[in-house]
């Protein structure tokens, strides 16, 4: 009896520390290691605070534009409570789409034009005009303002001015297939990168795109000119600056920054005949919990002086055709933004297939007559 009461006292001992345990961890902050590693995986509390509104955001920002953009937003909007979390524009999509049911976040920050679309015709984004919605060309938002672009990312031309002189470079497609190139062009690895696939995808499509036959054979001569296929960015980056190759096709955005903010040897030429534009944009997930506090970052996000900010820090390129001239950089003040004639409908059903036939029908067979 004495031994059974004796393991008894012990249990209730533990069982108090155990309780005064976890009341202090309770009200302790708790360190590092006891929060998700990856906001991505996390599940967002999507309702008001105490203090104020919550605003839960799904990006597919950087996080060095987040680290910009958010503290701003803070500061003006100090009784809303902003929770990002970062993962890729199609993880957005899969996201927003498998919690139709009970959206947890409240506005998509950073979607591609094709990924924004296709979520707008499943109903996953709510209607709703902003105040600046006259000043986005048509063709940069849904004609229902399920979405609006909020900057652009022309494909164009890239060299190394250390290696070819800007008036030797090709001025636009067409000149990358004269023999003299050959040898000179690298390319990012094709089937890895939106940016390939769009460009490779909008030059067949111009040549045709009810039969992409010519448009084969146009990439079949890009191919031959093509010394080597980069593993990514990274390695395209490093063969341009040591001149293995003085050519290739890119975005004029990454182009600018490492230009600019990475010291290479980097410029561009933009395609006399135009360019593919992405649209990189932004749209209120619908049925999210938060709407008002998702309605002024939509407002602030298009502000026309961050707009102008984000244009000289982070070579963004607005879609608001209001900004006044005077406050947007150099850079960007002479640059004709020419658009190549493209269906993004048709490019978006058809890029797998012609992606497909390039990889295993083109692809280092160019040169082979």
């Amino acid at each position: 009896m004495k031994l059974a009461l004796s393991k008894m006292k012990v249990l209730l001992n533990t069982a108090v520390v155990g309780s005064m345990v976890l009341a202090l961890t309770a009200c302790g902050g708790g360190n590092a290691a006891d929060k998700p590693a990856d906001k991505s995986t996390s599940q967002p509390a999507a309702t008001k605070s105490a203090e104020g509104q919550k605003l839960v955001i799904y990006t597919g920002r950087d996080k060095n534009v987040v680290d910009v953009i958010i503290p701003k937003f803070k500061e003006k909007n100090p009784g809303i409570e902003v929770e990002v979390l970062t993962m890729g524009a199609q993880q957005i999509l899969e996201r927003v789409r498998g919690e139709k049911a009970n959206p947890q976040g409240d506005f998509w920050w950073g979607g591609t034009q094709s990924a924004l679309m296709t979520a707008a015709d499943e109903d996953l984004l709510k209607s709703f005009k902003p105040s600046f919605a006259d000043s986005v060309n048509a063709s940069y938002k849904d004609a229902k303002d399920r979405w609006y672009g909020e900057m652009l990312l022309p494909e164009v031309i890239m060299y190394n001015p250390t290696a070819i002189k800007k008036e030797d470079a090709p001025k636009d497609w067409d000149d990358l297939l004269d023999p003299k190139y050959k040898d000179k062009i690298i390319i990012r690895g094709v089937l890895a990168s939106g940016t390939m696939r769009t460009i490779y995808s909008a030059m067949i499509h111009r040549q045709g795109a009810a039969d992409p036959t010519k448009g084969y054979e146009w990439l079949k001569k890009l191919d031959a000119n093509t010394k080597e296929y980069a593993q990514d960015p990274t390695n395209l980056y490093l063969k341009l600056a040591r001149q293995e190759g003085s050519l290739s096709l890119w975005n004029l955005q990454d182009i600018m920054l490492q230009k600019e903010t990475k010291n290479q040897p980097f410029d561009f030429i933009y395609p006399t005949s135009g360019a593919p534009i992405l649209v990189d944009g932004v749209g209120m997930i619908k049925g999210g919990k938060n709407e008002e506090a998702a309605k002024k970052f939509y407002e602030f996000l298009f502000e026309p002086t961050l707009r102008a900010e984000l244009a000289e820090k982070l070579y963004q390129i607005p879609t608001r055709s209001d900004i006044k001239k005077e406050t947007l950089p150099a850079w960007l003040k002479g640059l004709e933004l020419k658009q190549l004639p493209l269906d993004w409908s048709v490019m978006a059903s058809k890029e797998k297939e012609w992606m497909d036939y390039w990889d295993q029908s083109i692809k280092g067979k160019g040169a082979k007559k």
